[in-house]
Protein backbone atom coordinates (compact mmCIF):
# COMPACT_ATOMS: atom_id res chain seq x y z
CA UNK A 1 0.00 0.00 0.00
CA UNK A 2 2.90 2.48 0.78
CA UNK A 3 4.47 2.33 -2.53
CA UNK A 4 1.22 2.10 -3.95
CA UNK A 5 0.87 5.63 -3.14
CA UNK A 6 2.80 6.37 -6.42
CA UNK A 7 -0.76 6.01 -8.79
CA UNK A 8 -2.51 8.30 -6.55
CA UNK A 9 -2.65 11.58 -8.26
CA UNK A 10 -2.49 13.80 -5.03
CA UNK A 11 1.11 12.26 -5.00
CA UNK A 12 3.90 14.66 -6.71
CA UNK A 13 6.52 14.02 -8.40
CA UNK A 14 9.80 13.94 -6.04
CA UNK A 15 11.41 17.81 -6.73
CA UNK A 16 15.08 16.25 -7.18
CA UNK A 17 14.34 14.60 -10.20
CA UNK A 18 10.89 16.41 -11.39
CA UNK A 19 13.04 18.46 -13.58
CA UNK A 20 15.43 15.71 -15.26
CA UNK A 21 15.64 15.10 -18.47
CA UNK A 22 13.21 12.18 -19.82
CA UNK A 23 13.30 9.24 -19.81
CA UNK A 24 14.05 8.81 -16.35
CA UNK A 25 15.15 5.45 -14.93
CA UNK A 26 15.38 4.90 -11.39
CA UNK A 27 16.61 2.65 -8.40
CA UNK A 28 15.69 2.83 -4.83
CA UNK A 29 17.50 1.46 -2.51
CA UNK A 30 21.47 0.36 -0.61
CA UNK A 31 24.21 1.84 -2.91
CA UNK A 32 26.80 -1.61 -2.60
CA UNK A 33 28.99 -4.07 -3.47
CA UNK A 34 25.58 -6.06 -5.14
CA UNK A 35 25.20 -3.53 -8.04
CA UNK A 36 26.61 -3.41 -10.92
CA UNK A 37 28.87 -0.40 -11.57
CA UNK A 38 30.34 -1.41 -14.84
CA UNK A 39 26.88 -1.60 -15.58
CA UNK A 40 25.31 1.22 -14.61
CA UNK A 41 28.60 3.31 -15.94
CA UNK A 42 28.13 1.27 -19.98
CA UNK A 43 24.16 2.33 -19.68
CA UNK A 44 24.94 6.27 -19.12
CA UNK A 45 27.40 6.06 -21.17
CA UNK A 46 25.59 4.40 -23.73
CA UNK A 47 22.44 6.82 -23.38
CA UNK A 48 24.08 9.91 -22.20
CA UNK A 49 20.05 11.85 -23.14
CA UNK A 50 18.75 9.72 -20.45
CA UNK A 51 18.29 10.26 -16.96
CA UNK A 52 19.47 7.62 -14.31
CA UNK A 53 18.11 8.60 -10.30
CA UNK A 54 19.99 6.82 -7.79
CA UNK A 55 18.12 6.70 -4.56
CA UNK A 56 19.98 5.30 -1.34
CA UNK A 57 22.69 5.75 0.85
CA UNK A 58 26.55 4.70 -0.43
CA UNK A 59 27.82 1.30 1.86
CA UNK A 60 30.60 -0.97 1.49
CA UNK A 61 32.52 0.68 -0.97
CA UNK A 62 33.97 3.75 -1.82
CA UNK A 63 31.40 6.83 -3.17
CA UNK A 64 34.93 7.77 -5.19
CA UNK A 65 34.36 4.19 -7.36
CA UNK A 66 30.94 5.52 -8.45
CA UNK A 67 30.29 6.12 -12.26
CA UNK A 68 30.90 9.78 -12.03
CA UNK A 69 28.66 10.83 -15.49
CA UNK A 70 27.03 13.45 -15.53
CA UNK A 71 23.42 11.78 -16.07
CA UNK A 72 23.64 9.58 -13.00
CA UNK A 73 22.20 11.56 -10.79
CA UNK A 74 23.63 10.05 -6.69
CA UNK A 75 20.77 11.36 -4.37
CA UNK A 76 21.39 10.11 -1.11
CA UNK A 77 19.09 8.12 1.66
CA UNK A 78 15.87 9.46 1.38
CA UNK A 79 13.07 8.93 4.13
CA UNK A 80 10.80 6.19 3.34
CA UNK A 81 7.83 8.24 3.41
CA UNK A 82 8.98 10.00 0.13
CA UNK A 83 9.99 6.82 -1.70
CA UNK A 84 6.22 7.08 -3.59
CA UNK A 85 7.10 10.29 -4.87
CA UNK A 86 10.65 9.50 -6.79
CA UNK A 87 9.01 6.13 -7.88
CA UNK A 88 6.08 8.00 -9.45
CA UNK A 89 8.78 10.01 -11.36
CA UNK A 90 10.01 6.80 -12.56
CA UNK A 91 10.17 6.12 -15.89
CA UNK A 92 11.76 2.87 -16.05
CA UNK A 93 13.03 0.60 -12.61
CA UNK A 94 15.99 -0.61 -12.52
CA UNK A 95 17.45 -3.88 -10.55
CA UNK A 96 21.19 -3.31 -11.89
CA UNK A 97 22.13 -5.98 -9.82
CA UNK A 98 25.81 -7.69 -10.29
CA UNK A 99 25.66 -11.41 -10.30
CA UNK A 100 28.19 -12.29 -7.67
CA UNK A 101 28.39 -14.33 -4.42
CA UNK A 102 26.48 -11.55 -2.85
CA UNK A 103 23.58 -11.68 -4.91
CA UNK A 104 23.02 -15.15 -5.36
CA UNK A 105 20.71 -15.67 -2.93
CA UNK A 106 19.00 -12.37 -2.58
CA UNK A 107 15.24 -12.20 -2.78
CA UNK A 108 14.96 -7.83 -3.55
CA UNK A 109 11.68 -6.59 -1.80
CA UNK A 110 12.08 -3.70 -4.62
CA UNK A 111 10.94 -5.64 -7.15
CA UNK A 112 7.51 -5.75 -4.99
CA UNK A 113 7.67 -2.24 -4.32
CA UNK A 114 8.24 -1.08 -8.18
CA UNK A 115 5.32 -3.55 -9.04
CA UNK A 116 2.78 -1.80 -6.38
CA UNK A 117 3.94 1.40 -8.38
CA UNK A 118 2.99 -0.63 -12.15
CA UNK A 119 6.23 1.14 -13.35
CA UNK A 120 8.11 -0.96 -15.80
CA UNK A 121 11.59 -2.96 -14.15
CA UNK A 122 14.58 -3.93 -15.96
CA UNK A 123 16.70 -6.52 -14.14
CA UNK A 124 19.92 -8.13 -14.37
CA UNK A 125 19.25 -12.45 -14.01
CA UNK A 126 19.43 -12.48 -10.28
CA UNK A 127 18.10 -16.32 -9.54
CA UNK A 128 15.22 -15.38 -7.91
CA UNK A 129 13.71 -12.38 -10.16
CA UNK A 130 13.84 -15.40 -12.60
CA UNK A 131 12.43 -17.75 -11.02
CA UNK A 132 9.59 -15.89 -9.71
CA UNK A 133 8.84 -12.49 -11.49
CA UNK A 134 10.02 -12.65 -15.38
CA UNK A 135 6.47 -12.54 -16.59
CA UNK A 136 6.55 -9.13 -15.79
CA UNK A 137 10.32 -8.00 -14.93
CA UNK A 138 12.29 -8.06 -18.32
CA UNK A 139 15.62 -9.13 -17.65
CA UNK A 140 18.55 -8.67 -19.18
CA UNK A 141 22.19 -10.32 -18.76
CA UNK A 142 24.05 -7.56 -20.95
CA UNK A 143 24.48 -3.87 -21.62
CA UNK A 144 23.13 -4.09 -24.58
CA UNK A 145 20.23 -6.40 -23.89
CA UNK A 146 19.58 -4.43 -20.74
CA UNK A 147 19.56 -1.27 -23.00
CA UNK A 148 16.85 -2.96 -25.07
CA UNK A 149 15.27 -4.30 -22.25
CA UNK A 150 15.02 -0.77 -20.97
CA UNK A 151 14.28 0.75 -24.78
CA UNK A 152 11.11 -1.69 -24.79
CA UNK A 153 10.17 -0.81 -21.54
CA UNK A 154 9.76 3.01 -22.51
CA UNK A 155 7.96 1.94 -25.94
CA UNK A 156 5.39 -0.04 -23.94
CA UNK A 157 1.63 0.95 -25.26
CA UNK A 158 -1.47 0.54 -23.36
CA UNK A 159 -2.35 -2.73 -23.94
CA UNK A 160 1.32 -4.11 -23.19
CA UNK A 161 1.53 -2.45 -19.58
CA UNK A 162 -2.60 -2.99 -18.94
CA UNK A 163 -1.42 -6.62 -19.33
CA UNK A 164 2.01 -6.65 -17.51
CA UNK A 165 0.00 -4.73 -14.42
CA UNK A 166 -2.60 -7.79 -14.97
CA UNK A 167 -0.08 -10.06 -14.06
CA UNK A 168 1.85 -8.27 -11.21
Amino acid sequence: AHFAQALAEATPVAPEIADLSRPVLGYTGVIDERLDLNLLRELAQARPDWSIAMIGPVVKIDAKDLPGLPNIHYLGKQPYERLPQFLKGFDVCLMPFALNDATRYISPTKTLEYMAAHQPIVSTPVPDVVANWSDVVRIAPDTAGYIAAIEAALAENEAERAARWARE
